[in-house]
């Protein structure tokens, strides 16, 4: 009490009266009332009413919030020990951890998918409140909102120099949306008869393929907004829809508890992928750099087709397993169990070391693909994470305060970071940014 002034004592004290009475311990609220010598009569429209518990809270939070900051800086401390060949090396194999850096706040509906721009510190941000937000990860700030859609919009991506952004919605139309003026809707494109559930840009920028509710997955021109082909085969929602790294395979993810592989050329149907006992949610390329680790998990010997893009893929499902597969013979390489509910997004870590994903248990984890071992679980949202986005980029050093890697542009001879981000975002309307 000595460490407490008159004032904060009294309060002390009235709040402790106010907390006895209220909870009925007369004999300790008399006891206390005559030994401080405090006059006081409980009224529960006081300041002192509840006055106690809103404090207890408070100290409980705060004390997690220096728990998490204590964690936070005890692994920075140890990463800025090691040698930098070391720390770089830790830097490239960097995963999510909490606390989060930022939290984006603003929609007003569930985040439905998020997707970096390529070039620069921008994150789009798809919502069922029928926007789509525009933020600068970098520094938390809020950009600008773009309306247009009359429904939920279902997904949102740049073309790979960050151009053009394609979105989709459950109003039936896919737009796209020029960041280099204004943000402007210059094409809409129309040809699907139920909620547009995913759209993504073909390698090169020519093409954007779809997938619906309608069953169909359908390939537009983006110069002239034709429809070029309509993909059936699915016999419910197509839920998500994907293509390789070459552009030569389409994965889509349907209710109907499949996943599948198209010629995108042709229409015609490679592979089909069954053995998910409810609806896939995501499928996902595995990229040419986690080859080894895959083959590693599944005893899988090296082929001539080793460096080829689109060889596996990654399935997540509601019924709360995640799936490796090989896309060519259909095969199902690995089952990853650990999540509590649905698993409703993947992502594929740059070092090919890891895969990332996103379930209705509130969680990111982190898998480690040469064991399949679930190797972090990050507890990142209050409701369930409907979607999670690697952004990777090379940014000048001085230009950031981000920690990153350091490399020098051969072209340029300036000095660059290399900088990663991870974001999620899902049905508490909050995205958040994970940073080193």
């Amino acid at each position: 009490m000595a460490l407490l002034s008159d004032r904060q004592r009294e309060e002390l004290h009235k709040s402790m009266l106010e907390y006895l009475h209220a909870n009925n311990f007369i004999a300790a609220y008399n006891a206390l009332k005559q030994d401080s010598g405090v006059e006081y009569t409980p009224d529960p429209k006081t300041k002192y009413a509840g006055l106690l518990e809103k404090k207890w809270t408070s100290v409980i939070r705060l004390q997690k919030k220096i728990m998490d900051l204590e964690t936070r800086n005890a692994s920075l401390q140890e990463e800025l020990s090691l040698a930098p060949s070391k720390r770089a090396a830790m830097q490239s194999d960097w995963v999510p951890r909490a606390p989060a850096a930022h939290v984006l706040t603003g929609h007003r509906q569930s985040i439905t998918r998020i997707a970096f721009h390529p070039q620069y510190s921008l994150l789009a941000s798809a919502s069922e409140d029928a926007t789509v937000k525009i933020w600068d990860w970098e520094t938390g700030d809020f950009e600008r909102t773009l309306k247009g859609h009359q429904k939920g919009v279902n997904d949102v991506e740049f073309d790979h120099k960050g151009h053009l952004l394609v979105t989709c919605s459950s109003d039936l139309f896919i737009k796209i949306w020029d960041s280099q003026n204004e943000w402007k809707n210059t094409r809409t494109l129309t040809g699907h008869d139920h909620a547009v559930s995913s759209a993504r840009f073909m390698p090169g920028d020519q093409f954007i393929v779809s997938a619906s509710w309608d069953h169909s997955i359908r390939i537009f021109d983006v110069a002239s907004a034709h429809l070029v082909r309509t993909i059936t085969g699915h016999t419910d929602w197509v839920r998500y829809v994907v293509p390789s790294a070459d552009g030569r395979l389409l994965a889509s993810a349907s209710k109907d508890q499949t996943a599948r592989l198209w010629d995108p050329l042709t229409g015609e149907q490679k592979t089909q992928l069954r053995g998910h006992d409810h609806q896939v949610e995501v499928v996902v390329f595995a990229p040419v750099a986690s080859y080894n680790a895959i083959r590693e998990l599944a005893g899988v010997p090296n082929t001539d087709r080793i460096k080829k893009p689109g060889s596996y893929v990654a399935t997540g499902s509601r019924d709360k397993t995640i799936k490796l597969w090989d896309t060519q013979s259909g095969q199902m390489l690995k089952n990853l169990a650990g999540h509590d509910n649905w698993v409703r997004a993947l992502v594929f870590h740059p070092s090919g070391k890891f895969l990332l994903s996103a379930s209705d248990d509130k969680t990111i984890r982190v898998w480690e693909l040469s064991t399949g071992r679930c190797m972090k679980t990050v507890e990142a949202h209050t409701h369930f994470v409907a979607t999670i986005a690697w952004g990777r980029q090379r940014v000048s050093v001085g230009s950031s305060k981000i920690n990153g890697t350091d490399a020098t542009d051969s072209k340029s001879g300036e000095a660059e970071k290399l900088v990663n981000v991870v974001a999620s975002a899902g049905v508490d309307q909050m995205v958040k940014i994970w940073l080193p």
